[in-house]
């Protein structure tokens, strides 16, 4: 649980414009718009699940027969069941949550411990729920999405529980005193929907009563408040969308900060990176007059912070995108149309807005500097006025807010880097001290590399940043096996981080990693986003295509030892980059992608995102998606390498459709490649440890034969 309670859940990946490359002349002819594979849509079909069966049995016949695989496993699995894994902290009502799975616990256990116990070696932990154990007994396949707290008081939740993985949850009331489920308590079957606790009594449920109710991508659009011993039928409506809006649905929660406030919320999405915010007064909803791209972060002394992700002009002055800004609460609810931001935090050149919790006193800020982490304490004055603090935290590294406790001081930072193992540390925010709690103990031998950051030139002479993590004794001369990776979308950014799997897999023998910080991206901000969006999306694959380029020009890596690896909307970007430029690589890494971008909103969630990619409604957006869409532009007769091309299932949110209707185009057209679809597992690469696992050493094992043999 974090201290909105709520998972937030990202989606994903997507000019017209001519590529020239090295392709035969075939490759440029119109793109094929014939689709003799959308039967493989009805995921669940005997017909659909007998070909993923066929295409997973040839996958697996070649990758786990070859003899790296067994020690690719084996050290996967040893990383991913180890029980020395720093334990994701929240901070609950005076004790410490965590959420963990090993090889004891595959379906998972939440637990318990006070927060001295916690930062012990070895804290003593109380089982609060054993998923493995309700699985048995309710003969169910239950994975864990998440709890939401009833605040102040945080004594009961609503545990969220998944079939298989997938982002559709059935949903249950939990006492965390007796850890037990509450008999008779709320519950709401499955379905995709969200909960919040409007007071210990009384839900807030944005769900479907019938499908007339779901937006097209399939999220509700109605928020109802359900009383304790209401039938949920009977639950009354506080607010009500339309079918048209977009994004992920209505989302409500409510926010607390230490000094006795709190807003009730409710979130509406117009599209993918727009949305209406509303407050729940006594009076009914009240929208805030805030533009459309912000987002509301949290509350602190009475104040609303809210991040700007587009210019404001609010009495006769423009607040810049990519700020921090307040707003009075009590204002706000008296007046919402007419605010009066305070601006906090603007970024300079090359920074940006990372994230923001409080405490019960201050404000924990985290930052972006030309990709480098940096942390801030912000407090409120008694003239109106913010200070703010620098924390001492490591350079070169990423800092994330682990979690905040606005009842207390207390909070956490995680701190991590390429070759810098995670570590913890407890922020006292009244005294602005830091302690070290917690340190994974190194994973792989990391003394023989290091990490540089490179810029490489795009196509239209934007300078694209790109970490590059090798051994310090490595040759430039075009032999070094290479992984590059990117996202490339949704204003997420990449920053460094630790990968024990990467590091034993491919580090240790001595691989080169490169992440590469591509436009669409929020590294710098906003901007670097939107420069990429919808028919502009070309600049994020001329981005890509420039740092491979930039590699290869270094002879740091050669087309015939780089493999390139992406998943979700990465995934996307690696089906375009294998149409676009299959001569700069000689590995594809395809996960969990999108790849039919003509039909992406009639499948799963795609609908969406069509604020990230557009939409074929659109004649001219039409044009580009079919343009650079990675199923539609499959050619005959080109050398592209052999792909991995891998998904799951109970993907509800991408959907597994995509990964294999491509597949089927390739083996139509006679191209070699790999598929594998983990049966089981949502948006990710399995449900469980021991699958995700066996994916990872599945693509290291492609990607050793690939890059190092032949």
């Amino acid at each position: 649980m974090n201290k909105t309670r709520w998972l937030t859940q990202i989606p994903l990946v997507g000019l017209m414009i001519l590529w020239a490359n090295a392709l035969a002349e075939s490759a440029l002819a119109a793109p094929t718009l014939d689709d003799p594979y959308i039967w493989l849509e009805d995921v669940d079909s005997a017909r659909a699940m007998q070909w993923v069966h066929a295409e997973n049995d040839k996958t697996l016949a070649v990758l786990e027969k070859d003899p790296r695989y067994g020690g690719f496993y084996a050290d996967a699995l040893a990383i991913a069941e180890a029980k020395d894994r720093i334990p994701a902290p929240d901070i609950l009502g005076g004790q410490i949550l965590n959420f963990w799975q090993d090889a004891d616990h595959v379906h998972g256990i939440w637990r318990r411990t006070t927060l001295d116990g916690y930062q012990s070696d070895s804290p003593p932990w109380t089982t609060v729920l054993d998923l493995d154990d309700l699985s048995k007994v309710e003969k169910a396949n239950w994975f864990w999405k998440g709890a939401v707290s009833a605040e102040p008081a945080e004594r009961r939740c609503m545990v969220n529980l998944s079939d298989g993985g997938e982002d559709a949850v059935t949903v249950r009331e939990f006492d965390l005193p007796s850890a037990r489920f509450v008999e008779n308590g709320f519950q709401l079957s499955r379905a995709k929907q969200r909960v919040t606790w409007e007071d210990e009594d009384t839900l807030l449920i944005a769900r479907a009563f019938d499908p007339a109710e779901l937006t097209a991508s399939g999220y509700p659009f109605v928020v109802r408040r359900l009383k304790r011993g209401q039938a949920l039928q009977a639950a009354h409506e506080v607010y009500r969308g339309t079918a048209k809006d977009g994004g992920y649905g209505l989302i409500p929660y409510v926010l607390y900060d230490g000094t006795g406030h709190h807003a009730v919320v409710i979130k509406r999405p117009l599209s993918t990176f727009e949305s209406e915010k509303y407050l729940l007064t006594a009076n009914g909803v009240a929208q805030l007059a805030l533009p459309r791209k912000s987002d509301i972060r949290t509350l602190v002394d009475g104040k609303i912070i809210v991040s700007l992700a587009e210019d404001w002009t609010v009495a006769s002055a423009t607040l810049r995108q990519g700020s921090l800004i307040v707003l009075d609460l009590s204002e706000a609810t008296q007046d919402p149309g007419h605010l009066k931001p305070v601006v906090i935090y603007a970024p300079g050149p090359r920074e940006s807005f990372g994230e923001a919790a409080a405490t019960r006193n201050a404000l924990l800020l985290t930052t972006l500097d030309n990709v480098r982490g940096r942390a801030f304490i912000y407090r409120p004055e008694a003239d109106g006025s913010w200070s703010h603090r620098k924390l001492d935290v490591v350079d070169n590294a990423t800092i994330g807010i682990a979690d905040a406790d606005f009842h207390s001081d207390a909070a956490f930072l995680s701190v991590a880097g390429f070759l810098q193992p995670s570590s913890l540390w407890l922020l006292n925010s009244q005294s602005q001290s830091l302690k070290l709690i917690k340190t994974l103990p190194p994973k792989f031998d990391a003394s023989r590399d290091v990490v540089e950051q490179f810029e490489a030139v795009s196509s239209d002479g934007a300078k694209i940043p790109y970490f590059i993590v090798h051994p310090v004794a490595m040759k430039l001369d075009g032999r070094n096996p290479t992984l590059l990776n990117a996202y490339g979308g949704f204003q997420i950014s990449e920053t460094p981080f630790y990968s024990a799997s990467t590091g034993k897999l491919w580090l240790e023998r001595g691989g080169v990693f490169v992440l590469a910080n591509i436009r669409g991206g929020g590294e710098f901000g906003p901007a670097w986003h939107e420069a990429g969006l919808k028919t502009h999306r070309q600049l994020i694959y001329d981005d890509f295509a420039a740092v491979a380029r930039d590699l290869i020009a270094r002879k740091i890596t050669s087309p015939r030892r780089l493999g390139i690896m992406g998943g979700s909307n990465g995934g996307l970007l690696m089906g375009v980059e294998f149409n676009q430029h299959p001569e700069l690589w000689n590995a594809v890494a395809i996960a969990i992608p999108l790849l039919d971008m003509v039909r992406f909103e009639q499948i799963a969630a795609g609908e969406s995102w069509v604020g990230e990619y557009g939409s074929v409604s659109n004649a001219q957006e039409r044009a580009f998606l079919t343009s650079i869409s990675p199923y539609a532009n499959l050619r005959r007769g080109v050398q592209y390498p052999q792909p991995l091309i891998w998904t799951t299932t109970k993907d509800d949110r991408v959907g597994p459709q995509h990964a294999r209707k491509f597949a089927a185009r390739l083996a139509e057209y006679g191209v070699p490649y790999y598929f594998y679809e983990v049966t089981e597992g949502g948006h990710g690469s399995g449900a469980n440890l021991k699958e995700q696992a066996r994916t990872t050493a599945l693509q290291m094992t492609y990607f050793s034969r690939k890059l190092n043999d032949e």
